[in-house]
């Protein structure tokens, strides 16, 4: 006998963090997003949801189809595109250990909270040849609905730690010869010295708070991207991340 299917409480369930921890997977919804997920990481997918037949592309996988109104359910968008992936939840990212090969270039976001910016700043790392970003307690989560689809899809292209223990972490890399690049409104530094860095952690801080007295006590440059005064004092922290992670990537 064939199993049950599963309900669609369960996958409602996914929007919220005890959700996702409890199954162990996470949405990934819209077709362009779940086609970037299959072209990068195709063994995550577990299954398709869809409210018609998924594209000849995505049938490998198994799928259930759903009324609108049912995915409307599912769904924690404004606007549902009527398709969404159930896709494995990577391991260890809610833990303060770093991954075996940390790669050359590592984004910090301390306290960033809005989670178009999270989503927006995976993207643009993943992007630009970033290879992981930390995250601090108080982030939004990498897996919940708005931040994956800022990221559309490209939320496993890096590797990620979420954790309270993200100094522990930055003074592990810097050990390693990492070289800690603050963004800061106050900061003295050309942004011009990302070019010049092997190994950068760049951070980036809380949209109204910026960075700590802390991680900036740790730091080796304080940059800042100079902006006319009469015009805005600063610039949004997704903004100023893709500015950065550029000139880090011309290296």
């Amino acid at each position: 006998m064939p199993a049950a299917p599963k309900s669609l409480k369960r996958y409602r369930e996914l929007s919220d963090k005890k959700g996702r921890a409890e199954h162990g997977v996470f949405l990934v919804e819209g077709e362009k997003a779940t086609s970037q997920i299959m072209a990068s990481h195709p063994d995550e997918i577990t299954e398709i949801i869809s409210v018609i037949q998924p594209p000849a592309a995505l049938r490998r996988y198994p799928a259930r189809t759903v009324t609108e109104s049912q995915f409307h359910y599912i769904s924690a968008t404004q606007t549902p595109q009527g398709i969404a992936a159930v896709v494995r939840l990577p391991q260890d990212v809610y833990t303060s250990t770093l991954p075996a090969s940390t790669g050359n270039r590592i984004l910090l976001l301390e306290d960033v909270q809005d989670p178009g910016n999270v989503g927006t700043l995976i993207r643009t790392a993943s992007a630009l040849g970033f290879d992981g970003v930390v995250l601090t307690e108080t982030c939004a989560d990498p897996f919940s609905p708005k931040v994956v689809q800022a990221a559309a899809g490209t939320v496993l292209s890096v590797w990620l730690r979420k954790t309270a223990q993200y100094l522990v972490l930055i003074r592990s890399l810097k050990q390693n010869g990492y070289s800690l690049i603050a963004a800061d409104v106050h900061g003295s530094d050309e942004p011009s010295i990302l070019s010049n860095q092997k190994k950068p952690v760049l951070a980036l801080g809380n949209e109204a708070a910026g960075l700590s007295k802390e991680l900036l006590a740790l730091a080796d440059y304080r940059v800042r991207i100079n902006t006319p005064p009469d015009k805005a004092e600063s610039l949004n922290v997704a903004a100023c991340g893709a500015i950065l992670m550029y000139l880090s990537a011309a290296t």
